[in-house]
This record gives C-alpha cells, structure tokens and sequence, in this order.
C-alpha cells in the first residue's frame, strides 16, 4: 500500500528551480512531522529539511539553507520542497519522510514511512 508519492523531479540546469511534491496518506500526515532526503549518486543518504505538523517550524541541512524552502498543505495533505540556485551537488533522489510525532526532526532513523523517490539531476 502506497503511503508517500513524491513528484517534481527532473533535470534542470544549475541556477534553476525545481518544485517537489509529496503526496501523503491522510493517517499518515495529518498531526504528523515531515522530512525531505536525498542520496546522491555514491553517498549515503542525507537529510535535506524537516517540518512539524503544523507547518510554522522548520529546519534545514547547512547545505541548502537559503536555496531551498520546506512547506506544506494540510488541506491537501501534501508537503512541498521548492528548490531555488540548484548545484550540480544537488543531484540526487530526494525521498520524502513522515514520523509518528508532531515535531520536525533531521535523523532518518526517526522517520517511519518513506516514499520511492524522485530523480533531481542538475547539470552545469
């Protein structure tokens, strides 16, 4: 049973943008935190930004503070990662995460569901 659908990746050139979406069953976002990671190509997976339920607090990785921007809509259940200035370093699969509390964490291991993927690649 699919729980997180992520959408919006592709290829881009370096100083573009890119919106990814994640599409969340209700149970599983509704009162619940929210995290983007990503794996790049021969690294481990890295945490990207993490938001609470509510959606006023987040947190980011050094690496994108500035760039990229974690929000999302609980109407819709749906949680969004608008990335600005990308870097050929941004390439990666980002994956969208939920956990079973309210608040936003950076580990993955405190993350309990995960989506399949989505490609980002940027070229320079």
């Amino acid at each position: 049973q699919v729980q997180l659908v992520e959408s919006g990746g592709g290829l881009v050139q370096a100083g573009g943008s890119l919106r990814l979406s994640c599409a969340a069953a209700e149970r599983i976002f509704s009162y619940h935190g929210m995290g983007w990671f990503r794996q790049g190509p021969g690294k481990e997976r890295e945490f990207v930004a993490g938001i609470n339920w509510s959606g006023d607090y987040t947190i980011y990785a050094d690496s994108v503070k500035g760039r990229f921007t974690i929000y999302r809509d609980n109407a819709a259940n749906t949680l969004h990662l608008q990335m600005n200035s990308l870097q050929p370093e941004d390439t990666a699969v980002y994956y969208c995460a939920s956990h079973e509390r309210t608040s936003a964490y950076s580990r993955d291991y405190e993350y309990n569901y995960w989506g399949q993927g989505t490609q980002v690649t940027v070229s320079s």
